[in-house]
């Protein structure tokens, strides 16, 4: 197993200035990650310049780039904001590309009152198709995740009702565009993981190992202790051969030590799989 992470419990740290990528990449050294993810809120400039430097930072610490994490509001229902966020994803594929990640993940976009279904699946699928030429360009793969709501936003996901994520997906099966699927999302929705995940399996390309307290809504957690079923996620995975990347999402609120618990975890739980 290929095992990353995305540190959301050190997000304040890093996004505030308290704490520096290079510091992260140390981090992610010590507790022997494989890489390590980032998002572009942790991104000072997207000049390329600045991109170099932080990819020398980061490797000089024994690490590499994984994935970016981007937000992207490709339903947002004004014409002229959709074509800017389209054009600002391509900015941070390329950034992306310097930074010598694999993969980037997407989301759909936002849960805009009064959004027609029809209409956000028509935008969401124009937004990321039109970001693969970019992709392609800077040889790093696009990613749609069954998503929920980040901080940065005001609404929850477009793809947060299962349907709605179901639909972006089987509309991608044509497409280089993959899945990054998040184990605690769907619970979150209040559907459950595994007949989810089986649906799109043989579309994943990175799984975001989260876990959530309840069900019904997210309340992130400690891998392991709150309500998503990673053991069976993980042996379901084996046995269809999964090859990808296993992207912790560490949002515990416990800093550095939940990381390398969730590290801990995840690699224990994948071997008993």
């Amino acid at each position: 197993m290929n095992l990353s992470c995305l540190p959301v419990s050190l997000f304040p740290e890093i996004v505030q200035g308290r704490m520096s990528v290079a510091e992260w990449a140390h981090l992610a050294a010590e507790v022997e990650l494989d890489g390590l993810d980032l998002s572009v809120l942790f991104l000072r400039s997207l000049e390329p310049a600045y991109l170099d430097a932080l990819r020398g930072e980061i490797e000089a610490a024994g690490q590499r780039v994984v994935m970016v994490a981007t937000y992207p509001d490709f339903t947002h229902p004004d014409a002229a904001e959709r074509q800017r966020q389209i054009e600002r994803q391509i900015a941070h594929i390329r950034a992306a590309g310097h930074l010598g990640a694999q993969l980037i993940r997407a989301t759909a976009g936002q849960a805009h009152p009064g959004l027609r279904e029809a209409d956000g699946i028509r935008w969401a699928l124009q937004g990321l198709r039109a970001c693969l030429p970019a992709a392609y360009e800077a040889s790093v793969r696009l990613l749609l995740e069954n998503h929920s709501k980040p901080g940065v936003w005001q609404y929850t996901d477009f793809d947060t009702p299962t349907p709605v994520f179901l639909a972006l997906a089987e509309a991608l099966r044509d497409s280089e565009i993959g899945i990054h699927f998040d184990t605690a999302n769907p619970l979150a929705y209040g559907d459950d993981t595994l007949p989810v995940l089986e649906q799109v399996l043989d579309q994943v390309v990175s799984i975001h190992a989260a876990d959530t307290a309840t069900r019904g809504m997210l309340t992130p957690t400690l891998l392991g202790t709150g309500l998503a079923p990673l053991p069976a996620a993980f042996g379901r995975l084996k046995r269809a051969g999964f090859a990808g990347w296993v992207c912790i999402e560490e949002a515990s609120g416990l800093g550095a030590e939940g990381v390398r618990r969730a590290v801990r975890y995840c690699r224990e739980t994948w071997e008993r799989a």
